[in-house]
């Protein structure tokens, strides 16, 4: 009976509030694509990745398109070679970072052309912008797909990204129901400590349910929950300073109700760093 209460409440809450509706439906479909990527593995999961990764990367050129004159197209073809490398085997990690380099190196030499021809140049700029969208969107996806490569990379991968949705839906709700120390206040205006502190506890008991699903040791997973609880929220406080200089309320509108690839992921785009880091360390 009172679960039959509680589901009549959530299904009130929902009717109430379109948006909510909207967030979830996209939700649970990101969820189904995410966790069906990782439990098939091979070419669907690096497919997936790939989609996502090259699409998030558009998005944040276009976040510094209006202040510099770097080349879409160099920073996509860049981006898809290494992910592409990534998935096939050809790029190790030592690969991946020979890659980046040469992509500087070729943003320079375009900028000394550009300069021959029109005398105006933005070397620095470009360059930073260039190396900083592989860095940012393409070396995350790919630690991702070399972790499912290896040996219990499905179970690192779906403790990841549990843990991360855990993170986000603990601190929305806990906030909005129990908020009232603003966390950030410039940044992100509704980010509260109380959500902060709430998410960072869901995240941390996400790993440590995943460790007794999975009948793995525990500390590796609550650690890595306990990091995704707290790095994912700064990177999605860092995503939102990109969006407050680049003037903008979301990075796109591909996912109804979320907003762009890079509002929905940005705190996995840390925790996906970090986790490829814990990763090597326990193996």
């Amino acid at each position: 009976m009172k679960g039959s209460a509680v589901m009549g409440k959530l299904r009130d809450f929902l009717l109430s509030s379109p948006e909510l509706k909207l967030r979830t439906v996209s939700s649970i479909f990101i969820v189904l694509l995410v966790i069906g990527g990782i439990l098939l593995g091979g070419f669907w999961w690096s497919a997936i990745v790939v989609l996502i990764a090259t699409l998030s990367l558009r998005e944040f050129y276009k976040l510094q398109s209006e202040r510099i004159s770097s080349s879409p197209l160099l920073l996509l073809l860049s981006g898809l070679c290494i992910l592409l490398g990534t998935a096939f085997g050809f790029m190790s990690v030592s690969a991946i970072l020979c890659s980046i380099s040469a992509v500087a190196f070729i943003a320079l030499f375009l900028e000394v052309l550009r300069h021959q021809v029109s005398g105006e140049s933005d070397a620095l700029a470009s360059m930073g912008a260039i190396v900083a969208g592989i860095a940012y969107v393409v070396l995350p996806w790919s630690f991702m797909i070399l972790i499912r490569s290896r040996e219990l990379g499905a179970m690192f991968l779906a403790t990841l990204f549990l843990c991360t949705w855990s993170c986000d839906v603990a601190a929305y709700f806990v906030g909005s129901r129990f908020g009232r120390t603003l966390l950030c206040s410039r940044v992100s205006p509704h980010k509260t400590w109380e959500g902060f502190i709430g998410g960072a506890a869901a995240s941390f008991m996400c790993g440590g349910l995943m460790a007794l699903i999975f009948s793995f040791p525990p500390m590796p997973l609550l650690l890595m929950g306990l990091l995704c609880g707290v790095a994912g929220q700064l990177g999605d406080l860092g995503e939102s300073v990109l969006k407050r200089e680049a003037g903008v309320k979301d990075t796109g509108s591909l996912i109804p109700g979320h907003g762009g690839l890079l509002d929905r992921f940005d705190s996995i785009l840390v925790n996906g760093t970090l986790a490829f880091v814990i990763f090597e360390l326990v193996g």
